[in-house]
């Protein structure tokens, strides 16, 4: 169901759903105290120990729930009310943040319990993930749902950009003060999200099983547009790793300090932010599937662009041009994986696609790390674009009628091609 009963008409404001409104001002509130709360704990982590080891603890603290709990997580989300579990995994964020400033401000906090926090907020959410995923084709008309993805996206990439600055410029006053400000942004989230009016209709109660859990893996299988764009993600993102090796193409090849690396980290979200804005308010209306290949494909060749500069704009443009590619690629892969699973399975194929796209990033970044060990970083780099390039095209013969594809909307004769 969608939040209104009028017909969708292409140049319908996104500001006409109240309840996609709230989603979305709940979506950026989030996103912001997150990243805040990120940079907080991992330079008082850094500040208490000293220690590598201990900052790299956090990563695994937010990788294992991730993966370990986003099969039960999207059964929850199938079965249970969307809405109240994001709710349920915000309140237990926001009481972990409110946990943080109490241990900071009393000086009782240390590294285990700062782990055991950051445990606690990722098992949040984990578990909120796939419900809100779920929650957001509900809450407009499907003809509106690229568009609508592409504003959700743009709210989190406007947090990647301006939360950890916010946060490293409130850490002055102290970690507490960081992880207040969070958790105000939190509250703010909660607020928005007690807004939004689900419906949605009654499901059977199924037991949670092992046939269950794994719906998800199985009607991925069985649906060959599904599966080409999931893997498409999957494959890609494992060869297009390369913004792990930017602290040695800043040193190393553009021969930049500090400043030039945050340049380069944030040119990516830059390019994705601005293709994200006019994606929001422009419909893609045909050739979805030729133009998310091409995507891809844009992705690769600014890999290849960036590997072989020895300039910095040069790499700085070839960085947003990557992100700006990644962003298409991703609201046509978003809203083609929503409008056509059914409602009643979009919980555990939220959590499957979830698992493909935390893994990949991983493996990437690892893949990325000991190819250019072994070879050096432009090669890796290089190898990393045209393995790209080679993907697009095996999975354009594999998925010819992913390729042929017009629209966004649900070929239903199409599901088992």
């Amino acid at each position: 169901m969608t939040s209104s009963n009028t017909p969708p008409d292409r140049s319908e404001s996104l500001l006409r759903h109240p309840s996609f409104v709230a989603f979305w001002l709940a979506r950026t509130f989030s996103s912001f105290g997150f990243q805040m709360f990120s940079v907080a704990v991992s330079w008082q982590i850094y500040a208490i120990t000293n220690s590598a080891l201990a900052l790299g603890m956090i990563g695994l603290m937010q990788f294992l729930p991730s993966v370990l709990l986003a099969l039960p997580a999207g059964h929850l989300a199938d079965q249970y009310d969307r809405r109240r579990i994001v709710l349920c995994g915000q309140v237990l964020e926001w009481g972990a943040l409110l946990a943080l400033i109490l241990l900071t401000f009393y000086h009782w906090s240390d590294k285990n319990a700062l782990w055991a926090l950051v445990f606690l907020i990722s098992v949040a959410k984990a578990i909120e993930g796939p419900a809100m995923q779920s929650m957001l084709p509900s809450l407009v008309p499907p003809a509106m749902l690229a568009r609508a993805t592409a504003a959700a996206a743009v709210s989190g990439q406007s947090a990647v950009i301006v939360g950890p600055t916010l946060g490293g410029l409130l850490y002055v006053a102290g970690p507490d003060v960081v992880y207040g400000v969070a958790a105000a942004f939190y509250l703010l989230s909660i607020m928005m999200i007690a807004r939004i009016r689900f419906i949605r209709a009654a499901q059977p109660r199924l037991p949670a099983s092992i046939k269950t859990l794994f719906a998800g893996v199985k009607f991925i299988r069985e649906r060959r547009d599904v599966l080409g764009v999931i893997s498409l993600d999957l494959f890609a993102v494992l060869l297009g790793g390369a913004t792990a090796l930017l602290p040695i193409f800043a040193k190393d090849i553009l021969h930049t300090g500090p400043w030039g690396l945050g340049l380069l980290r944030g040119a990516p979200s830059v390019g994705a932010l601005l293709v994200g804005v006019w994606l929001s308010r422009n419909k893609l209306e045909k050739n979805v599937g030729m133009i998310m290949f091409g995507s891809v494909a844009g992705f690769g060749v600014a890999t290849l662009i960036f590997a072989l500069s020895n300039q910095l704009w040069l790499s700085l443009l070839a960085l947003a041009a990557l992100g700006g590619f990644d962003m298409v690629s991703m609201v046509i892969r978003g809203a083609l994986v929503q409008l056509d699973t059914p409602d009643e399975m979009r919980g555990r194929v939220n959590a499957v696609n979830s698992i493909f796209i935390n893994t990949s990033n991983q493996l990437g970044e690892f893949e990325s790390g000991m190819l250019a060990a072994l070879m050096g970083a432009v090669p890796a780099a290089v190898l990393g674009g045209v393995g790209t390039l080679v993907v697009v095209g095996i999975w354009m013969t594999l998925f010819p009628h992913l390729r042929r594809r017009q629209k966004l909307e649900s070929d239903p004769d199409a599901h088992h091609r």
